[in-house]
């Protein structure tokens, strides 16, 4: 039985096929361009500041998120370990000790 050796110019071949198949296809002269896409939503801290000094509570967490335009909410505890990502469209609540909220901002 004959053993085939692997090629390692194989790979090097099909790189750039395979590239190819990931790229745009063109458009033809004149055609329209595509519509942009929705603009998603964006938190706006500002209109959520009246939040400020007062217990985060459901219903409190629901009204300053409607303001704010933000798409989600999230209460910050302190000593909790929070993702650190920047989210445009989350609000988020500082709290202190004893549950009212001390900070407000998107991200």
């Amino acid at each position: 039985m004959r053993i085939r050796r692997f090629n390692p110019a194989v790979p090097a071949l099909l790189l750039p096929v395979l590239l190819a198949a990931c790229a745009e296809a063109p458009r033809a002269a004149g055609s329209p361009e595509p519509p942009p896409t929705a603009v998603s939503p964006r938190c706006n801290a500002a209109p959520a500041q009246f939040a400020i000094g007062r217990t985060a509570d459901a219903a409190m967490a629901e009204e300053a998120r409607i303001r704010s335009g933000a798409r989600t909410v999230r209460v910050l505890r302190p000593n909790e370990v929070v993702t650190m990502e920047f989210n445009a469209e989350r609000l988020n609540l500082a709290v202190d000790q004893a549950g009212r909220v001390i900070r407000v901002n998107c991200g």
